[in-house]
């Protein structure tokens, strides 16, 4: 039926129903006459009037709904409807809710690298600054796709005293917020001097653990 509406501007309903007929699809024209008079069916009615509410609660939660949270509201309007339902309705008129994206792991452990003691011994506390920073980064989903970004942060004041963000986790994000927080700190008249601690968790990110150790040679190093 949907074919032959479509097409009838053009062919016509009769060819068009002689061509289905030859190719194994038999329908005369009396039948889809008959068809389109025929009053739509209780479910019909039914599922057009659920589109309505589906489309206007998917747009007013600006298309981030699921099935489940559009069944949900249908339910709280007061619109007693199966979950299998909206789905099916959902489905047919090309809508979907927002999806998570697939897990993202920021480090992963490298046997090959031996782990760096722990100098701060889980005793994230100190006297006075520049005396044990904390590393570590994270990921943050946008528009452009998935965003790395990488701080250090001063145990004393819990201030991030460096930080560098960038579309890849290579080695060079976690060095450039450690060089950005060494800067900063000479730049104000407080530079690290060699009793800072580096301290960040277990992971190899790509060599940070080797490369932590080395690249500032003013202060004690732990990337644990």
């Amino acid at each position: 039926m949907t074919f032959i509406d479509q097409h009838a501007d053009v062919f016509g309903v009769e060819p068009i129903c002689r061509v289905l007929t030859e190719h194994g699809c038999p329908i005369s024209t009396s039948t889809y006459y008959a068809a389109k008079r025929r009053p739509p069916s209780a479910r019909a009615v039914r599922d057009a009037e659920l589109d309505a509410h589906i489309q206007r609660i998917h747009a007013a939660n600006y298309g981030v709904y699921g099935a489940r949270k559009v069944w949900r509201q249908l339910l709280r309007e007061g619109h007693q409807v199966a979950r299998c339902t909206v789905e099916r309705r959902m489905r047919a008129l090309g809508l979907q809710g927002a999806r998570r994206g697939k897990k993202i792991r920021t480090t992963t452990p490298d046997p090959g690298h031996e782990r760096a003691a722990d100098q701060l011994q889980r005793d994230f506390t100190a006297q006075r600054p520049n005396t044990a920073w904390v590393a570590d980064f994270t990921y943050v989903s946008a528009w452009c796709g998935v965003v790395y970004v990488a701080f250090v942060v001063d145990v004393y004041s819990r201030a991030i005293v460096g930080w560098a963000a960038s579309l890849t986790k290579h080695t060079t994000l976690v060095l450039d917020a450690l060089d950005m927080a060494l800067w900063r700190r000479e730049r104000t008249g407080h530079p690290a001097g060699p009793g800072l601690i580096h301290h960040s968790d277990a992971g190899s990110q790509l060599g940070f653990n080797q490369s932590s150790q080395h690249c500032c040679s003013a202060a004690s190093l732990d990337a644990r």
